[in-house]
């Protein structure tokens, strides 16, 4: 019995390396080629144990953390104003240092950087030029909030774009099905309504977006996932079901997922907050105050408004993905709770799939 344990052991090992060289090529490919003095683009994605970021002789010196062995070694290397440095560095997870000197640094070179948990929520994020709040914008914000009619018109301007987001991303990305039909058919009609209906409180439009986005995901019940590989998953992995997890009780929530698909949404959303909170921040706006958002202390609440009409397109992104793709069981991994957590170097494939 021991033997076969340690068998398999040593077989997950193997499973596991091949499957993050496998990812970490494949983030290797999907980076966006630019003209010579533009700046670059794309984002450091950085993950695994051991990343290291310091100064050496004025230029910023990163080594990349290690997800499996054997890895070679990545390094990086950014001397001031050169055109290769990201404009942001993305932490996911995994451990490491960084100095007070590497934050001054950052700073100076306009660098945001965002910490990513693995569970899909944002741990911190510094952007690159400080905050420096436009007046002006936050006077807005703040209109906006506190005027009930204000409030309501830019709830109703979110809701319409994320019903139409969420149209095209059904007919796209969903195959047909009963439950589609009725989806996309609810959706059209709740878009007739915010043209059309009076609502007495932005309570009410959340319920619109609570039963749209139930009727949404719902449509997705029974698409396929890919498996290729010896070792099994769990039965409910080969099809998508719901869209809250399972491994917080009795109670719906989307946190924690307990499906592949739903941890990928989880990690591709954050990576989306992230970014809209970096730039939010570098336009001048508060990201705390909230307008559709309201009432949530020491959150980005604004952000949380601002992401609503773009969560279709990266579910569009996510789908798409998913279609093209066979995953293995090395791909992520079981938690006592029955969450399932990302692989590192997936997690930096799916960092790198949220729009821009």
């Amino acid at each position: 019995m021991f033997e076969i344990a340690n068998f398999q052991s040593d077989n997950s090992a193997d499973d596991w390396a091949l499957r993050s060289e496998f990812w970490r090529s494949q983030s290797a490919n999907s980076i966006k080629p630019r003209k010579r003095r533009e700046r670059n683009s794309n984002p450091l994605i950085l993950t695994g144990h051991g990343n290291s970021m310091r100064i050496e002789n004025g230029a910023l010196s990163i080594k990349q953390g290690f997800s499996h062995y054997p890895q070679k070694a990545e390094c990086h290397r950014y001397f001031p104003g050169s055109r290769d440095i990201p404009e942001r560095i993305l932490l996911l997870d995994g451990s490491g240092s960084l100095s007070f000197d590497v934050l001054s640094w950052l700073g100076e070179q306009g660098i945001a950087l965002a910490r990513i948990k693995w569970t899909g929520e944002v741990a911190i994020v510094a952007n690159g030029t400080g905050y420096a709040s436009d007046r002006a914008k936050v006077d807005w914000q703040i209109e906006q909030r506190d005027n009930d009619d204000k409030r309501k018109a830019f709830a109703i301007d979110l809701v319409t774009r994320k019903l139409i987001a969420s149209i095209e991303t059904l007919e796209r990305h969903v195959p047909e099905s009963t439950k589609k039909a009725t989806a996309l058919a609810w959706h059209r009609n709740a878009i007739t309504r915010l043209e059309q209906e009076h609502f007495p409180t932005v309570n009410d439009l959340r319920g619109i977006e609570g039963q749209a986005a139930t009727l949404y995901f719902g449509s997705w019940q029974g698409l396929p996932i890919k498996w290729s590989g010896k070792r099994p998953v769990p039965d409910d992995w080969h099809h998508y079901d719901i869209r809250s997890s399972m491994a917080n009780g009795p109670k719906p929530q989307n946190r924690n997922a307990s499906h592949p698909l739903n941890a990928m949404l989880n990690y591709a959303y954050t990576v989306k907050l992230a970014q809209m909170q970096i730039q939010a921040v570098a336009d001048g706006y508060d990201p705390t105050i909230g307008i559709m958002h309201h009432g949530r202390r020491g959150k980005p609440s604004y952000i949380f408004d601002l992401i609503e009409p773009e969560r279709p397109k990266v579910d569009a992104a996510i789908l798409q993905f998913v279609a093209n793709q066979s995953f293995a069981a090395a791909d992520f991994v079981i938690l006592k709770d029955g969450g399932c957590r990302l692989s590192p170097q997936l997690a930096r494939t799916v960092a790198m799939l949220s729009p821009s």
